[in-house]
């Protein structure tokens, strides 16, 4: 259930999400860590009181102390050397009445002086005093009565044992230790100290405070982050999907990009990358589209011819005729599966080259491998010779792919010949553009040259303007060859050779 919630929500969700549940991991932990401060820092202290009780009590065992009022009070003048840590001592007799107390002592400042006798005052204005001084502050920080507590404490199963309490107002925290006073048969009495720990309580309020902060900060930095995240990261992958999405699903409409594309970070590097795969994408599916309308039509010829002579042959008795007409029967299934296997071998080749890797390769040794094949079949057949011509000390590296380099030189060699007579030249010349940094790669044949002005459309498909044997050929070879060109990141051009018959087909290659 909680792992579908996840799943299902934005990342900014899951991010807010996370960091919710860390915040709240990590509370929980904070309010256990302040939970435990306190009865630690109590601990602490009780452990001093529970000393100075045991300690007290034994000077009592030893000295004797009768628990009356003037006995306790000369012992805890005689042993206030023991509280100087302490706020108060206070020590009730068996009847839960108060017979000593150090706010007694601490009345008078002469309380301190070596001379007993200067010290001593009437007890009974002393108590008078100190316990108006008690009720004074019990009215004011209504604390229960320490007597109604030690009241307790007898009847409690903690009696015998040191038992600490708190009492907390808004303006002191108090720590009281009891225990009572055992002469060794009976309980003659008990021992209360009194501690004022508020710096317990300002550790806990420092402790609260920073915890506090600490979140605070915490959580301010997740919103400025997570405002951050949204905008920079989140809004422009948002913006990538609904692009995705609007191609998908052929929108008209399309999400705008730019402003993500203009960004000089890894997001923008993806736009750019999703555009123009998107971009090439199209042009694919445009060119498929044209390419496979373009094939139709030229199929729709010959497959006319073919009609139009099938019904006449069926019904002609002239051999000449019927032999006439058988030519053009099969002159036309030849185009056809010339056609379509060269369709099919174009697009074979577009998927090929995908996995193809480019890597530096030497183009005249490529060349001189392609002439000297077509040297081997077209000069023995029809007399036409092909030469290569080049700088022999001169290395002509590019990148490219080996086999899409010999296609290349191939079609244009069969569109020479196609176009050439017999005996006549062709010239492949490869030359170097230093300043450039170009291999130039040309070949020049002695044919009738172009009819064109512009002679870009010779390297469309199935380009109209054919010589005589054209019916050898689909129309798809030049325009397969300016496609290998530009996958090599050069460029293919067409001109009549000036000055002479024939026309020159020029490809420039980037130097590797």
């Amino acid at each position: 259930m909680l792992s579908s919630f996840i799943k299902n929500i934005s990342i900014l969700k899951k991010f807010l999400f996370i960091n919710l549940v860390v915040f709240i991991v990590f509370g929980s932990l904070t309010a256990i860590y302040l939970k435990g401060i306190q009865p630690n820092l109590i601990n602490k202290k009780t452990s001093n009181h529970i000393n100075i009780i045991n300690n007290t009590i034994d000077h009592i065992k030893r000295l004797k102390i009768q628990f009356n009022k003037d006995d306790v009070r000369k012992f805890l003048f005689s042993t206030r050397f023991l509280f100087q840590n302490l706020d108060r001592v206070m020590i009730f007799n068996n009847k839960f009445e108060l017979i000593g107390d150090t706010d007694t002592l601490d009345l008078d400042p002469r309380s301190f002086s070596q001379r007993l006798d200067i010290t001593e005052m009437n007890i009974q204005d002393k108590d008078k005093i100190s316990e108006k001084k008690k009720t004074t502050k019990q009215k004011k920080n209504k604390l229960k009565p320490l007597s109604e507590i030690i009241i307790d404490y007898s009847k409690s199963s903690d009696f015998g044992k040191p038992y600490t309490f708190t009492e907390e107002s808004y303006d002191q925290f108090l720590l009281i230790t009891i225990k009572s006073v055992n002469d060794g048969k009976n309980n003659i009495g008990y021992l209360a100290i009194s501690e004022k720990a508020s710096d317990i309580r300002n550790a806990i309020d420092e402790r609260k405070i920073f915890v506090f902060r600490t979140a605070l900060v915490v959580a301010i930095v997740i919103l400025i982050f997570s405002l951050v995240l949204n905008r920079y990261f989140l809004k422009p992958i948002k913006t990538l999907v609904n692009f995705t999405k609007s191609i998908k699903e052929k929108n008209k409409q399309k999400t705008s990009i730019q402003n993500v594309k203009n960004r000089n970070d890894e997001i923008g590097i993806l736009s750019n990358s999703l555009d123009e795969m998107t971009n090439e994408l199209n042009n694919r599916i445009n060119a498929a589209e044209n390419f496979s309308t373009d094939l139709v039509h030229e199929i729709r010829n010959p497959l006319a011819s073919l009609k139009s002579a099938s019904e006449i042959i069926s019904e002609t008795t002239d051999k000449a005729q019927r032999e006439k007409l058988v030519n053009i029967l099969l002159h036309d299934v030849e185009r056809i599966e010339r056609l379509i296997t060269d369709y099919s071998q174009m697009l074979k080749d577009e998927v090929a080259i995908t996995n193809e890797q480019m890597k530096k390769i030497d183009l005249k040794l490529i060349a001189t491998s392609v002439v000297d094949d077509f040297n081997n079949v077209h000069n023995s057949k029809s007399g036409i010779n092909i030469k290569l011509n080049s700088n022999g000390s001169i290395k002509y590296y590019i990148l490219g792919i080996e086999n899409r380099i010999e296609q290349i030189i191939a079609n244009l060699l069969d569109n020479s010949i196609s176009f050439s007579r017999e005996n006549q030249t062709i010239k492949v010349v490869l030359s170097d553009d230093k300043k450039e940094k170009n291999i130039v790669l040309s070949v020049i044949d002695e044919g009738e040259g172009f009819k064109e002005k512009d002679t870009a459309k010779i390297f469309k498909r199935f380009y109209s303007n054919r010589p005589n044997k054209f019916g050898e050929h689909s129309g798809l070879g030049l325009n397969i060859v300016k496609n290998l060109v530009e996958l090599h990141n050069g460029k293919i051009s067409a001109s009549n050779n000036v000055g002479q018959k024939g026309a020159i087909i020029e490809i420039i290659f980037p130097k590797a």
